[in-house]
């Protein structure tokens, strides 16, 4: 996770960076949608790791964006002297933002359905582990788990359970960690689960035999799974319900082109729960990444180099207009 500077080093060679205009705040296909910039360049906004190829993309997904349960705070990673840390601004107020963490290399988080604590994860050597803190005050941690590689913590709705991916040999799989008995459970492959608590039910994101990226819907008490989202030409991953459950946000790949010369980047993709009504809702060559939406399911927010010349990562809020 380095502020920006990967933008640089992944573009691939027929395609310098000079020719991808960032600046510009939204394309033609935007049009009808409003694009407000939350952060500045001093918030130093994390912008998550993206690989170029000539053939394809691929980013890291973890969720480094998360809202308030009142919906007036955000909270972001931000690179400040030389560590990664999650830092809390308000929506409405603006101003500086606070810092919540004080650690070294925080990947990712979520709020707690409560709003009393944040869950994240840390890099320590070649493990990372999670941790539980609260979302307001004092600098105390609870670990979670350790001696392994965990990331992409998630609270179940009734806060009985947190779900993360873990990383081993055989690839990576959905876990859970039971916050009264400290039991740990292995689900299923895959990876960004995100639980809908009253079906028993996880979204989450599974590479195929192309390594392609699609999204899945686990049943994991009956163990029915089904893959709702697949393309042969994109890669999905992070799935996250919208407020309302009815819509699931999501990263996609999607492929520009320049004359004859095809440019990856990330965009921002929605389906029907059910995985139908597929709507592409970004097309900036910007990437735009870690997306989660508003209270109210209006907006969405999410983090992206657009609106800067220099390439500069911050988070943006765009309308949801379907």
């Amino acid at each position: 996770m380095k502020k920006n500077l990967l933008l640089l080093l992944w573009i691939i060679p027929f395609w310098s960076v000079a020719q991808v205009d960032y600046s510009v705040v939204r394309v033609n296909e935007e049009s009808g949608v409003n694009f407000t910039q939350i952060t500045s360049d001093n918030d130093y906004v994390c912008l998550p790791e993206v690989k170029r190829t000539n053939r394809n993309v691929n980013w890291l997904s973890n969720r480094i964006l998360d809202i308030s349960v009142d919906g007036s705070q955000l909270a972001y990673l931000a690179f400040r002297s030389n560590t990664t840390n999650i830092f809390i601004k308000d929506i409405v107020k603006q101003g500086a933002s606070v810092q919540r963490t004080y650690r070294q290399a925080v990947l990712d988080f979520t709020y707690s359905p409560d709003g009393q604590y944040i869950c994240f994860s840390e890099a320590n050597g070649k493990m990372n582990q999670i941790f539980q803190t609260s979302a307001s005050a004092g600098n105390v941690c609870r670990q979670i788990t350790s001696g392994n590689k965990d990331f992409s913590p998630v609270y179940s709705s009734d806060m009985t359970k947190i779900f993360f991916t873990r990383m081993e040999n055989n690839g990576a799989s959905v876990w859970s960690y039971d916050i009264s008995s400290n039991f740990l459970s292995s689900y299923t492959r895959g990876m960004n689960p995100y639980p809908i608590n009253e079906l028993n039910t996880i979204l989450c994101s599974r590479a195929n035999a192309d390594g392609r990226g699609e999204i899945w819907r686990v049943n994991y008490l009956t163990g029915v799974e089904e893959c709702i989202i697949s393309d042969p030409e994109r890669s999905f991953s992070t799935p996250i319900l919208s407020p309302g459950k009815n819509w699931i946000l999501f990263v996609g790949s999607n492929m520009l082109m320049n004359g004859n010369h095809p440019y990856y980047n990330t965009d921002l993709f929605a389906c029907h729960v059910d995985g139908t009504h597929l709507v592409q809702l970004t097309y900036h060559a910007a990437d735009d990444l870690s997306p989660v939406w508003s209270k109210d399911g209006k907006y969405i927010y999410f983090i992206s180099q657009r609106g800067s010349s220099k390439g500069t990562a911050n988070i943006w809020r765009m309308d949801f207009v379907y």
